[in-house]
């Protein structure tokens, strides 16, 4: 074959250092809108992002080029020194070590785009820990609790 040819649509998941509700109004929207110019740097496509105050979910459709840690680790480190630049009152601002990261069909992109730009009301019912869990289970992902929060 003469080219490369990819479609990789992923549902990301990651949070604050001990889930610290860091993520306030005032800085949620251009937080978000700079971890978007991340991903575009990346020759990505943020597709959709949103979250409550201790964690964030995205849809993104990454280039093959670049590994989703890679991508992350990218996103978290410019999105934290941001952070750190524009907010002098979240010093101790940080993200969590580690992430979550689901592959998503083509067919799933709008639930799953639904689903990340729902969050607020989703977390009327549900807290990020059984959410996250569900999110686990559902694709089959093995995990011990004993280190999921670490």
């Amino acid at each position: 074959m003469a080219g490369t040819y990819t479609q990789l649509f992923y549902h990301l998941v990651f949070s604050t250092k001990n889930r610290q509700p860091f993520i306030n109004e005032p800085i949620e929207r251009d937080l978000h809108k700079y971890i978007a110019g991340v991903f575009r740097n990346l020759d990505a496509n943020c597709i959709e992002i949103n979250g409550m105050p201790d964690h964030i979910h995205i849809l993104a459709l990454l280039p093959p080029k670049i590994a989703v840690s890679d991508a992350l680790r990218d996103v978290k480190a410019n999105s934290s020194r941001w952070i750190h630049d524009n907010q002098r009152d979240l010093a101790d601002f940080a993200w969590q070590d580690g992430f979550a990261a689901f592959t998503v069909s083509k067919s799933q992109v709008e639930s799953v785009r639904q689903y990340i730009h729902d969050q607020k009301s989703h977390h009327h019912t549900s807290d990020f820990k059984s959410e996250l869990i569900a999110l686990l289970d559902r694709h089959g992902v093995e995990y011990d609790e004993r280190y999921l929060w670490g």
